[in-house]
């Protein structure tokens, strides 16, 4: 080489080598981001919790590939969890949660992987086809081993628990997957009362049930101004107190009324059957004595000393009658006295209100019945 080529060379060397460092540095970056394009679908993520996400994903997709579905599982959920919307898309969480509920379908976790696969599918629209018929595929697999139940609320904004359990946010329905077996639905609001239901999930089947959690009672006011507030108290107080005993009051006076009427009528029947056994005891007494005067033509028989024994018959049979014919009046008499009193207590206690008090005071004789009312209005 002359002494002219060779500087010819060096300058051309000097032109060339930094151009070619260049292309080699620019070739082993492009290669390097097309090997982590290819290795993670899920190079859109931030830079921030994105690279945590994309670890746990490459570390998942690692394991999954070779059948440890355990680390596997881990891993998703680990990512699925980290992947929140704001750090990364759609298409990017429901891919996770179909690819964690594939795990937990190996796994034989049927609800879980129910659940994952469900919300997965309710994102179809930003998932690819295949993997839409791919977790479609597995939802299908899992949904023979579980119950399913559809579950409206009213009001929506109560908070529902599954075996004390809650769920997610407040909505006016749900679709929940369960475990076969049973289980108790609680609902509850503020201002609501709670509401409760117990079913039997049958694995392969779906229940429905609609809630409606009763409103609770408010209480009543409480005045600010506190001297105002304790008079009001106080007034309050007598107000229940009369409250109290009016309706006690009322209710045994209609009670009493109740059984007065019930008392009367029972004595006037008794009274009246004993008339009636009086009559027929006259009857009796009448035919014996026919009986004994045909027999006897000497109608003062009855009256010597060696009167016969069906004189003495003829005695009792008058004094069981007159006897009858006594308890009968009175029977009567007191009946109509307890009736009378019924509707007199009725009528005072609807026209006005004794002062000092009505007492009626029921008379009865053998012969006679009345009332004697005593008192002021």
């Amino acid at each position: 080489m002359t002494p002219r080529t060779g500087r010819k060379y060096g300058a051309a060397m000097r032109f060339v080598a930094p151009s070619l460092l260049f292309c080699i540095m620019f070739g082993v970056a492009t290669g390097h981001t097309r090997s982590a394009s290819a290795e993670d679908i899920y190079s859109t993520l931030g830079e921030g919790d994105g690279s945590t996400v994309k670890d746990d994903v490459r570390r998942a997709k690692r394991a999954r590939d070779a059948g440890r579905w355990t680390e596997a599982h881990a891993a998703y959920k680990a990512a699925f969890e980290a992947a929140d919307p704001a750090s990364s898309t759609e298409r990017e969480r429901a891919e996770l949660a179909g690819e964690l509920g594939m795990c937990e379908l190996e796994l034989r976790k049927y609800r879980d992987a129910a659940e994952h696969l469900a919300w997965s599918l309710e994102q179809r629209d930003a998932l690819p086809l295949q993997l839409q018929l791919r977790f479609e595929a597995g939802q299908r697999k899992a949904a023979p081993h579980v119950g399913t139940l559809y579950l409206s609320v009213e009001p929506p904004d109560a908070e529902v628990l599954i075996d004390g359990k809650a769920i997610s946010a407040p909505a006016r329905t749900y679709r929940l997957f369960l475990e076969p077996g049973e289980h108790m639905v609680r609902a509850r609001s503020g201002g609501y009362e709670e509401a409760f239901q117990s079913f039997d999930a049958q694995a392969g089947k779906a229940t429905t049930i609609s809630m409606r959690v009763p409103r609770a009672a408010t209480p009543a006011a409480v005045s600010k101004d506190t001297a105002t507030g304790t008079r009001e108290a106080k007034r309050s107080a007598r107000g229940v107190q009369a409250a109290t005993v009016a309706p006690s009051s009322s209710s045994t006076a209609s009670t009493l009324r109740v059984a007065g009427a019930v008392l009367a009528g029972a004595t006037m029947v008794a009274g009246g059957g004993v008339l009636m056994w009086s009559a027929y005891t006259e009857d009796e007494l009448h035919d014996r004595a026919t009986a004994l005067r045909g027999a006897d033509r000497e109608a003062d028989r009855c009256a010597r000393q060696n009167a016969p024994h069906a004189c003495s018959e003829l005695r009792d049979l008058q004094e069981k009658r007159d006897l009858l014919r006594q308890v009968g009046w009175v029977g009567l008499a007191t009946g109509g006295a307890i009736g009378a009193l019924t509707l007199a207590s009725l009528l005072v206690s609807r026209t006005s209100t004794p002062s000092d008090g009505v007492r009626v005071v029921p008379t009865a004789g053998g012969r006679s019945a009345g009332l004697m009312m005593v008192g002021a209005w």
